[in-house]
């Protein structure tokens, strides 16, 4: 056998171990139990004894709401970006995952693990991805093999911005992959459900969302524009009801957000942020500007799109471009020019587009991170996206394209870590 032929075999190979390894992250249960080991190890490398993290607000309140107040009623050691009001201390960030931790406060105390809480929900997260994927694929919207799926679920898991929050705890990177669940959730429920049901379950999901981070309920556009054009054949009265019987857990809670904001600060449309321990480094900004002002544009554009964090400087935990780190986004162009039908590419683009423009009008980037992490607001329609343009790529490019974003994470995760463990 010739050197050229031994090469030939090799390739084929490789190739085969490849495909086998993608098909496997598309199974959503392998997926889920690979994620959390991976997820966990990562944590282990920084906080070996997973002891809860100084910021891991959504424990002091799960406690407080355990003891039947909306202010803390224990004072974590660090105050960084608390609410301070009426002499006590509250949190801008909606409830949701302190709710979601308050059986485990109740049964552990406040130092229960908010790592392991996070790793757990995004082991979670890629178990979904997975499987509204194959949900996407049965439905027409997406039309992939089982190793392109799996692909694009080892790409979010370990290749995108979501492995350098799911191992560290924290309030900033606990609230964005709980609130990523539930986006991811909606577009599950609008593609597996069928009828009422379907309607009900995405208005939940994106409850859960409004509830952990406000701005996503934007991420509901596609949902509902895919329920609508997909049961039009059954009038547009039926279907006008559903919308509104779907959209009623979506009232509910944006009447909770309001019902707490007064209780607290006497305002429904008053969450406590001009309140806040915020840095020293916004304090001149958010003075002259504010906390959303079209001044921020530019400077989020650069750290989320342009800016380039490695190798290590001064400037790399404020962000990183998002093409340049995650590559295989590029693919959601070829999905925008040729997708089919029309309607849905256009109701995609449009959810990225409204869910990215409080991030880009938004004081700071997202900083202290390694990536730019504000965009998992908008990762899954963007994923479904890449997914509709990646058809006919050849697996040898989106491989490569996979490992160029996992081993510059995997860099990145190996800078950031250290920094952020000495914080």
């Amino acid at each position: 056998m010739g050197p050229s032929q031994r090469h030939s075999n090799f390739i084929t190979r490789a190739g085969g171990w490849a495909a086998r390894f993608a098909v496997v992250w598309d199974r959503p249960l392998y997926a889920g139990v690979l994620a959390l080991l991976i997820y966990a190890l990562i944590g282990l490398r920084w906080n070996s004894s997973w002891q809860a993290t100084p910021t891991a607000y959504f424990n002091y309140l799960a406690d407080a709401f355990l003891h039947g107040q909306l202010h803390l009623r224990l004072i974590p050691a660090s105050i960084h970006d608390l609410v301070y009001y009426g002499g006590q201390y509250y949190l801008y960030w909606p409830p949701l995952p302190a709710i979601l931790l308050m059986p485990f406060v109740a049964l552990f105390g406040v130092q229960v693990s908010d790592v392991g809480f996070t790793v757990a929900i995004a082991a979670l997260n890629v178990s979904l991805v997975a499987l509204t994927l194959r949900h996407a694929t049965r439905r027409g919207v997406i039309d992939l093999t089982a190793e392109q799926r799996g692909w694009l679920v080892v790409f979010l898991a370990l290749g995108t911005v979501h492995v350098t929050l799911a191992s560290f705890g924290q309030v900033w990177f606990t609230s964005q992959i709980v609130a990523f669940g539930g986006v991811t959730a909606a577009y599950l429920a609008a593609l597996s459900l069928e009828g009422r049901r379907a309607f009900v379950w995405t208005g939940v999901a994106l409850a859960a969302a409004l509830l952990t981070r406000n701005h996503l309920i934007l991420a509901g556009v596609w949902p509902f524009v895919y329920l609508v054009m997909r049961q039009r054949s059954v009038g547009w009265r039926r279907v006008s009801r559903n919308v509104l019987i779907g959209g009623l857990p979506i009232v509910a809670a944006i009447g909770l957000l309001g019902l707490y904001n007064w209780l607290r600060f006497g305002n429904p449309l008053d969450n406590g942020i001009a309140y806040h321990q915020m840095a020293d480094l916004f304090v001149a900004d958010y003075q002259q500007y504010g906390y959303f002002s079209w001044r921020y544009i530019p400077m989020n554009l650069f750290y989320q799109y342009l800016a380039y964090p490695l190798p290590y400087n001064s400037s790399t935990f404020m962000g990183g471009g998002l093409f340049w780190l995650s590559p295989l986004f590029v693919a959601a162009g070829a999905g925008l020019v040729r997708g089919q039908p029309r309607w849905s590419i256009g109701s995609l683009v449009l959810t990225i587009g409204l869910v990215a423009t409080p991030i880009l009008l938004l004081m700071g980037t997202g900083w202290a991170q390694f990536g730019p992490r504000y965009t998992l607001d908008f990762t899954f329609p963007l994923l479904l996206l890449t997914a509709i343009g990646l058809r006919r790529w050849p697996l040898r490019i989106v491989r490569l394209l996979v490992l160029i974003s996992i081993l510059q994470y995997a860099i990145g995760l190996m800078y950031w870590g250290s920094w952020l463990m000495t914080r």
